[in-house]
């Protein structure tokens, strides 16, 4: 399972002839899915991951945005210092995930998952235990944490004892390759725009600057291949999983854009690294042993000032931070609260109700109160629409992609009561202006999905699927069967007929 974090479907079309590696392996040998979806609301990395492995929505795995992800004091990192903050494992993902069916079909089954983010290596596997690893940026180092494991592996600290040369991103083609201009104003924070690209000193493992750098998907490759040697991996009478989720496409499109001559050299240098795994994997295990599946965790969108320069279009960077405080304050006066209260909070599109019991204490009609702030949030710049849960409940999903996103993203628990959806083009507002994602655009969740290998038939296969149909696809595939209700089907369009 390859997740490439921020690979927008289109990057495979629009640098095809120039690849030459593992994206063309698979794209012209492989079954591609031209329209691919995270046909969810809240595109981004903790939820994306969530639903590729899963067969399952967001609002069916529990994972519904990164800041409650896979963060969990609980479970420090192995080896963290008792001035280290973070911990990080699956508690929050509900159901199962693929390598549980695989277990109950074979106990004996196999299974490594890595990935720069810690998000990116846990959520592929569910709440399963196995080999996970991921990189710590408080260290520099790869680690796992006390929900996997007590310690390191000894192949785990070998590999994080390695001296990895660094040295300046140069473009990897001829300048005469490149189309896109090498020097935009939005790029970067202004800073170290054109090539070749400074890149800081790693002497060691690379650490939380340098993972923002092409080689650093090498680095987590030859981490998966040191772990398939180590483990195994492929070499039994049984079927084992490998999950790698790649980081540097998500770092540098948030740096310098979908538009950029950085992110077009960054895909270029992803198909060579894939092309190297691949190559070994298949001579180690056998090209008839191995079946690959492709995706990403979600899109992006351009950088609204980019927009506005060479389109003309309305974009905005929209945030409601100061609105909600301002509603909040207004309902402490309402109520006559002699102290400030969170009453509403509001993270990637949704506002959430803290305590609804506060309210009907208080007397204040919830309802009336929810449409004066809607009224409101629509009134600001780059917003599109705000939603309520009734407005969602009666939308037609089969004619508006915004209301069935959302109905994959929000479990009846969540305590959402309005969501809300920006214009194309614009993006919430964050600390730094970067290139964003996180919307039920076409531009954030339209992502690549191909299967290649052993029983796929090979083709460009038209007609909407999504990442929740990679998990029964393979479970099809392979002869096991999900251990609890999926939301995914199966691509039988891809699969050969079975002897």
């Amino acid at each position: 399972m390859l997740t490439v974090d921020q690979l927008r479907a289109d990057y495979l079309d629009r640098w095809k002839g120039q690849l030459v590696g593992g994206l063309f392996q698979l794209v012209n040998e492989g079954a591609v899915f031209a329209d691919g979806y995270q046909d969810h609301a809240v595109t981004e990395t903790a939820p994306g991951h969530s639903t590729v492995l899963s067969g399952r929505w967001p609002a069916h795995t529990g994972i519904i945005r990164n800041s409650q992800g896979v963060q969990d004091s609980t479970a420090p990192l192995v080896g963290a210092t008792s001035g280290e903050v973070g911990g990080a494992s699956p508690r929050r993902f509900r159901g199962t995930a693929f390598l549980d069916w695989l277990r109950a079909a074979d106990p004996g089954t196999r299974a490594l998952s890595v990935s720069a983010k810690d998000r990116g290596a846990i959520l592929p596997f569910g709440a399963a235990r196995a080999d996970v690893y991921w990189l710590s940026y408080q260290t520099g180092q790869f680690t796992t944490s006390r929900y996997y494991a007590d310690s390191l592996p000894p192949w785990v600290k070998a590999f994080n004892a390695r001296v990895r040369p660094s040295g300046p991103w140069p473009l990897l083609l001829a300048d005469s390759a490149y189309h896109e201009d090498d020097d935009e104003p939005w790029e970067n924070g202004g800073r170290n725009r054109t090539f070749p690209h400074a890149v800081p000193a790693c002497t060691a493992v690379p650490g939380p600057a340098c993972a923002a750098t092409p080689a650093f998907d090498s680095t987590t490759l030859e981490l998966a291949w040191t772990g398939v040697e180590a483990l195994r991996l492929g070499r039994r009478n049984g079927t084992d999983l490998l999950a790698v989720s790649l980081s540097v496409t998500d770092y540098i499109g948030h740096a310098f854009g979908p538009d950029s001559r950085e992110i077009h050299d960054q895909v270029l240098r992803l198909d060579r690294a894939l092309g190297w795994f691949l190559k070994r994997l298949l001579a180690r295990v056998g090209r008839d042993n191995v079946v690959v599946v492709l995706t990403a965790d979600h899109g992006v969108t351009s950088f609204p000032e980019r927009t506005r320069a060479k389109t003309g279009a309305q974009a905005y960077r929209v945030a409601l931070d100061t609105l909600v405080t301002a509603v909040n304050r207004d309902l402490d006066r309402l109520a006559g609260a002699g102290a400030s209260r969170a009453w509403l909070s509001f993270e990637t599109g949704m506002l959430f109700l803290q305590d609804n019991g506060r309210f009907a204490a208080t007397g204040l009609k919830t309802d009336s109160i929810l449409d004066a702030v809607a009224a409101r949030i629509r009134a600001v710049p780059g917003v599109r629409r705000v939603d309520g849960l009734a407005d969602l409940a009666r939308a037609d999903t089969a004619s508006d992609p915004v209301a069935r996103r959302w109905l994959h993203q929000l479990p009846a628990d969540a305590g959402v009561v309005l969501v809300v959806t920006l214009q194309p083009g614009s993006v919430w507002a964050s600390e730094s202006p970067i290139a964003m994602h996180g919307q039920p655009s076409e531009d954030d969740s339209h992502v690549p999905i191909i299967f290649w290998g052993r029983g796929v038939k090979r083709g460009t296969y038209r007609g909407r699927v999504n990442t929740v149909d990679i998990a029964p696809t393979l479970g099809r595939l392979l002869g096991v069967a999900p251990l609890s209700v999926i939301d995914g089907r199966v691509l039988t369009d891809a699969l050969a007929p079975r002897n």
